[in-house]
């Protein structure tokens, strides 16, 4: 473990300075998923099979770099005592490579084949950065109460950095005039807010002192030694669940504005209603896991998150606004709980996992959860082209809009609103196995 940790509450300019890089990953994770399915199929012609692959390739590539970043940081922070070095390649790099993604000057095949390149040296770049931040939370402090003080200040500004990218980014498509002219100001405008975030966040982190064990360990070993903690997979399955229902309504918010809402604009409202309230229920939250305990309240915002979902298939098939907008702002209630559980619980098994082996490898750990929740994001954008394909929408360019069939029409509410629920409901028995796990495995720790 690292002596050199505080022990003293961590002031809260330190954490506003580790949380703000929150608003960059924040950022990156909602855009593509929100807008570059859509992108592909309605501006650039792609047809939705071939755009889901584009989606999913490059996810595919992070879902293996991830875990080899991870053991990557663990190594430089036993040589240098810091995670800085990674932090700065991936937010130099990241906000470039997003504009890029949506500046292709081709459509139909061409364009395809750039919107994936971009895609997948962005989501390297985001590895670069976003494998060793989400490792600072469990060497920011000795204290778990502190840790989890900054996974809340964390959760705040994700949820702002979310928010901004869902309202912000399809206003400016619209700001540009819908087309391809529309996404190019957006990557430009959106990839400088990513800059100001990553990099803010990279030059006010540089006082954590990271010491994952007394031995560099290399990616085989580092795994190998990872392998054995069995409550971080069991959190880990239920929040990859999680993350794919996400993605799935993520990908499909803008095709139920545009065919079940009528206004692709309400795109930006959808999302603002969801993760509005995301924002303000995290400390509710908090404050009801401080109380009831972490893991009664996940199974609770599980349940609100599956019955909100369930009951948006009958409001959007009705086209009714108001009941839609409502049901989803009570998905965002539950999300903030999906977001800020898991993620408050990963450190507590990273330092629960160092009693047994001595190595508080908090790279390996996240390198492997940020693989899993990258591959679920990537997996829900090509699970719901994938309904869209297998219930026949017709994709378009941006000189003409196709009239769908009440068939796609069908398949793409089913995509935004019962696979998520199904999902949902899953990931719940999944928790209930980590509880177990996780106090099987304090008190082997406790008696060892």
């Amino acid at each position: 473990m690292n002596d050199a940790l505080p022990a003293a509450p961590v002031p809260r300019g330190r954490l506003f300075g580790y949380a703000v890089g929150s608003v960059g990953t924040g950022i990156f994770s909602a855009v593509p998923g929100l807008l570059l399915l859509y992108y592909l199929t309605d501006s650039l012609g792609v047809p939705a099979a071939v755009a889901g692959v584009v989606l999913v390739l490059p996810k595919a590539w992070d879902v293996l770099l991830n875990p080899w970043v991870g053991a990557l940081s663990d190594r430089e922070a036993v040589r240098t005592g810091s995670r800085t070095r990674l932090l700065l390649l991936g937010a130099a790099t990241l906000p470039v490579l997003f504009a890029l993604m949506f500046a292709s000057p081709f459509t139909g095949g061409a364009g395809a084949a750039w919107a994936m390149a971009a895609f997948l040296l962005a989501a390297s770049a985001f590895a670069a950065f976003q494998v060793p931040y989400v490792a600072l939370p469990a060497e920011i402090s000795d204290l778990p109460e502190q840790r989890s003080r900054a996974m809340a200040w964390r959760i705040v500004a994700l949820t702002f950095g979310i928010l901004l990218a869902g309202g912000l980014a399809p206003a400016l498509v619209g700001l540009g005039g819908d087309g391809r002219g529309g996404y190019l100001l957006m990557g430009v405008v959106i990839g400088t807010a990513l800059a100001a975030a990553l990099l803010g966040s990279t030059l006010s982190t540089r006082w954590i002192r990271s010491s994952p064990g007394p031995r560099q360990l290399g990616f085989a070993a580092a795994l190998r030694l990872a392998r054995g903690n069995r409550p971080f997979f069991a959190l880990l399955g239920a929040f990859t669940v999680q993350s794919l229902a996400v993605a799935v309504m993520l990908a499909g918010a803008p095709y139920v504005a545009e065919y079940r809402l009528g206004d692709d604009g309400l795109t930006t409202v959808l999302f603002v209603c969801m993760v509005g309230l995301s924002a303000v229920a995290v400390p509710v939250w908090s404050r009801l896991g401080r109380r009831f305990g972490a893991v009664p309240c996940y199974l609770a915002a599980v349940a609100l998150f599956t019955a909100a979902a369930l009951g948006l298939h009958p409001a959007l098939t009705a086209g009714v606004k108001l009941p839609v907008f409502a049901l989803t702002a009570l998905v965002g209630a539950g999300y903030a709980a999906l977001q800020l559980f898991p993620l408050s619980l990963l450190p507590e098994t990273v330092h629960a996992d160092a009693g047994r082996t001595g190595q508080a490898q908090s790279g390996a750990f996240t390198g492997v959860w940020t693989a899993a929740e990258t591959g679920a994001m990537a997996l829900g954008s090509g699970v719901y082209a994938l309904v869209l394909a297998v219930t026949g929408f017709v994709s378009s360019d941006d000189s003409e809009k196709v009239a769908q069939s009440a068939t796609a029409l069908s398949g793409l509410t089913v995509g935004f609103t019962l696979v998520p629920a199904l999902l949902l409901a899953v990931s719940a028995p999944l928790l209930v196995v980590y509880a177990r796990r996780a106090a099987a495995h304090q008190s082997l720790t406790q008696n060892a």
